[in-house]
């Protein structure tokens, strides 16, 4: 029996955000996304600094997309449909059931709990649709906000890779991996306020710079940057 390939990248919809599939409009927003020094802050590579990178990637997830299994999407508030952020799982196997999840946002929504839609909302596919057994995430030891939104949806923290290559120089990364039976649809858990990982409760609700994994903010699956 012929393999019919990956799904169509799905329209998913929550409270406060819509994912859809990453398009070729998107490119003045994502590169606006990508070259924000603040966004980038953790990321495994540097801010962008020509437009033509983000030309680059849409067509690169485009042709990747077709031999391989991953999901790119735009984020976009429930009302509009211009790009406010990115989410994606990649890296997906069979055999282990597993992928890598990722995500980023810009500044201004940071604090609204919408990072923390766009994360059940991927999961939900992930799980649910996909079939997956097990998303994992690499988070920067010092992206607090990320850590313990990870921790809130159900992520244990694996262990860790010391001074792992990142674009402002070696890092610590911390391993997260969520099962599914630890993962909750009804999203995560509240805020215990401060205190939490170092985060602040505004961060706690959303991760500032990126949340979640690094291996997941390029296009072909399975990359480790």
């Amino acid at each position: 029996m012929n393999d019919p390939g990956p799904l169509p990248v799905p329209d998913l919809t929550g409270p406060r955000v819509r994912l859809r599939a990453l398009a070729a409009r998107d490119v003045d927003a994502l590169y606006a996304l990508h070259s924000d020094p603040r966004v980038m802050r953790y990321w495994s590579f540097p801010a962008w600094s020509e437009r033509g990178q983000a030309t680059g990637y849409i067509e690169r997830i485009a042709r990747e997309r077709e031999i391989m299994e991953f999901y790119p999407w735009a984020a976009t508030l429930p009302d509009g449909d211009r790009l406010v952020g990115t989410c994606s799982l990649s890296g997906i196997r069979r055999e282990p059931a597993r992928g890598v999840i990722g995500y980023a946002l810009v500044p201004d929504l940071w604090g609204r709990g919408i990072a923390g839609d766009m994360l059940q909302l991927a999961l939900g596919f992930a799980f649910d649709t996909l079939g997956l057994d097990c998303i994992e995430a690499d988070i920067d030891l010092l992206n607090f906000a990320s850590c313990r939104l990870a921790e809130r949806t159900g992520f244990r923290c694996a262990g860790c890779r010391r001074e792992y290559r990142r674009s402002g120089g070696a890092r610590d990364i911390a391993l997260y991996g969520l099962l599914r039976p630890d993962w909750s649809p009804s999203g995560p858990a509240p805020c215990a306020g401060a205190g939490c990982a170092g985060a602040s409760e505004r961060d706690a609700r959303d991760p500032a710079p990126h949340s979640t994994a690094s291996r997941s903010d390029t296009p072909a699956p399975g990359v480790r940057d």
